[in-house]
């Protein structure tokens, strides 16, 4: 089921929740210690962005249509260590933790069908959560790379890919030098294990 399915019609009876929309480069959250916020990606696409002390930009995660994210999953230690930012105009759904639990005064049918609905929702973020860590495990730029396509050619079942990010944020998804990166590509098309052109990796092993 599509969560915006769910929501059609229903959600202007919820007083807990909130339907907000937003243009590509936007923030869609900060995340801030002790709130305990959940959003769902209704539409469009969206990173989970944090820079370190030197300026150095990570992309702990990326978001699509039916993603949930928030403090809820992700430990904060400091208010706006990490932000959310649109990649593509979006729409989101926005509510407290605690009110998974407590019923709102309408007692409306959304409120009811979502709680059903977002142990799915967990659950696929815990899946691409531990691809993420089965990514960054990987010891060399060179096994990163592989194993990312790789995963990329299993969702796709094809061994041709498209990257869904430019070549610096996979670097930075990546948690790895651009220029050293870019390198290694080369180092892969020269020994045959992938052929590029333009954003689509062809797999030939």
């Amino acid at each position: 089921m599509q969560i915006s399915n769910l929501i059609e019609n229903i959600y202007p009876n919820c007083v807990k929740m909130q339907k907000k929309s937003f243009v590509k480069g936007q923030v869609i959250t900060s995340y801030m210690a002790k709130r305990k916020q959940i959003c769902i990606l209704l539409s469009g696409k969206a990173d989970l962005i944090r820079y370190d002390s030197k300026g150095n930009k990570d992309i702990i995660e990326r978001f699509s249509s039916n993603d949930i994210f928030g403090e809820t999953f992700y430990p904060v230690n400091t208010n706006n260590e990490l932000f959310v930012s649109a990649t593509e105009n979006c729409e989101v759904l926005l509510f407290l933790y605690e009110d998974i639990h407590t019923k709102c005064k309408a007692n409306c049918k959304f409120h009811s069908d979502l709680i059903s609905y977002i142990l799915e929702l967990v659950l696929a973020h815990c899946i691409q959560q531990n691809t993420r860590i089965e990514i960054l495990s990987k010891r060399t730029i060179r096994e990163k790379l592989l194993s990312y396509f790789s995963i990329l050619s299993s969702k796709g079942f094809s061994k041709t890919i498209s990257l869904p990010f430019s070549l610096t944020n996979l670097a930075d998804y990546l948690s790895v030098d651009r220029s050293a990166m870019m390198r290694e590509i080369k180092s892969l098309i020269d020994d045959g294990f992938i052929a590029k052109e333009g954003s689509k990796i062809k797999l030939l092993f």
